[in-house]
């Protein structure tokens, strides 16, 4: 079996790789991006192993010996289902491996924004602090989570970790299902407009789909509290970029983190980039699932996925 990885870097220079070349000849790439790239990578592959790499008719074309595909994430919209599933080919995600990074991220974001914690720590290493009389400064007001209530917005594993987070810092936790089910969490279930109207932070925790995409619009945004946070770490499209810097600008609402964006990298021109306060937005670089510990989770699901595939068993698979 060859064995192609066409993204080494999404798991880390760090993190190694060398468990799949005990499943036959292994080829690793550090990046692909273009279909063609793609194709020409993969013409005699068996198994590829991808995360944003595309997968679709025109890339799997010519590799009629394709069998199984890997995805290097718990997310596979770069991979078109029906096409594989017409081709018979297995893809398999991972579950589960980033949900305690990306909910230690989200209150990372929530905490450094509503804390203000940049600007003070600027203060101190700008040297006013060491320059003023008085042993401590506030001059940004800032406020406790307890409280406070805590929308939710997509219930899954990493949903339900956020809301045990956000009720140990004593907050109400309000829940909402973009699908409409219900989950009888223990939690109060909410519509949208609900959500939008009640929360004082709300975390996207939704995949992206046909549902969920522009889910944060000018409309979303003109019915939440002037002094809530969104903070985004599902998927870039679920916010909509201009309707989010018009907010930002006119104090719509009082802040955002986001690790994720509609496009990736950021792009020069992307508005949110002429925002430079951070008691305003932070922006991580697409990091919150990247600890050591989930990118080597990660490579050992995909290594435990194709091994199953291999020997005949069906694990994590999408189709």
């Amino acid at each position: 079996m060859k064995i192609v990885l066409l993204e080494r870097l999404s798991a880390g220079k760090d993190t190694d790789v060398s468990c799949f070349a005990e499943l036959g000849e292994f080829v690793s790439y550090d990046n692909t991006v273009t279909v063609e790239e793609t194709a020409e990578r993969i013409k005699d592959a068996d198994a590829v192993i991808a995360n944003k790499a595309p997968m679709n008719a025109l890339s799997l074309k010519d590799a009629a010996g394709v069998k199984f595909i890997g995805e290097l994430a718990t997310g596979y919209d770069n991979c078109d289902i029906d096409y594989c599933r017409s081709r018979g080919i297995r893809v398999a995600n991972v579950k589960d491996y980033s949900t305690a990074m990306v909910a230690q991220h989200t209150f990372t974001l929530a905490l450094a924004l509503s804390q203000k914690l940049m600007h003070y720590d600027n203060y101190v290493k700008s040297g006013e602090y060491a320059s003023q009389p008085r042993f401590s400064n506030f001059d940004i007001p800032f406020n406790e989570l307890d409280k406070k209530t805590w929308g939710i917005a997509g219930y899954g594993n990493i949903g339900s970790r956020v809301a045990k987070i956000a009720e140990a810092f004593g907050c109400r936790v309000i829940i909402h299902s973009l699908m409409g089910r219900k989950h009888n969490c223990g939690y109060e279930e909410v519509d949208k407009e609900t959500l939008l109207m009640e929360s004082d932070f709300i975390s996207l925790h939704c995949p992206l789909s046909d549902l969920s995409r522009g889910f944060i619009d000018r409309e979303a945004l003109s019915k939440m509290k002037e002094s809530a946070y969104l903070i985004n770490v599902a998927r870039g499209p679920v916010v909509d970029t201009g309707a989010l810097y018009e907010a930002l600008s006119r104090g719509m609402i009082a802040g955002a983190g986001l690790d994720v964006l509609e496009k990736e990298p950021m792009a020069k021109d992307d508005p949110l980039g002429r925002i430079k306060d951070s008691s305003r937005l932070i922006v991580t670089p697409h990091l919150a699932w990247a600890s050591v510990e989930a990118r080597r989770r990660c490579v050992d699901e995909v290594y435990l996925n194709l091994k199953a595939f291999m020997e005949g068993k069906e694990r994590n698979a999408v189709c």
